[in-house]
């Protein structure tokens, strides 16, 4: 396996696509974070807000992003994340995570991350500061 030391500006970390979104993952992650919104988990609920089903927490998606550093936890940690919400993650999505090295500041590294769902589409779009030890 590659360490992120040994990325160049412009290259990326293993992308990562993830399992489609389920209900179970999503009634998961309210029991998990306290955010029992029933847009995420109720159809009725969803449709009654206006939307056309049941729509992921945001924050599961975000969450998830974190997944691209963790083979990494020996050589560093995150330590800022900024994120801007882009799209809706509905269920059955399939999400891909990506991070591209965008800028090298010793002892930091900063990546652009991204979360298409499979479209293509953005759904989620950011940085991390990943700092070395």
């Amino acid at each position: 396996m590659s360490t992120l030391t040994q990325l160049q500006v412009g290259e990326s970390v293993k992308e990562i696509q993830l399992e489609a979104v389920s209900r179970i993952d999503l009634i998961k992650y309210a029991g998990a974070s306290g955010d029992f919104n029933p847009i995420h988990t109720i159809d009725e609920e969803a449709k009654k807000a206006g939307l056309p089903g049941i729509i992921a927490h945001g924050m599961w998606t975000m969450g998830n992003l974190a997944k691209l550093f963790t083979p990494y936890f020996e050589e560093g940690f995150v330590k800022d994340y900024s994120i801007r919400f882009k799209g809706m993650v509905f269920l059955n999505d399939v999400i891909t995570l990506k991070a591209t090295l965008k800028e090298v500041e010793e002892p930091n590294l900063r990546f652009q991350v991204l979360a298409l769902n499979q479209n293509g589409n953005e759904v989620l779009k950011g940085e991390v500061l990943f700092t070395k030890f």
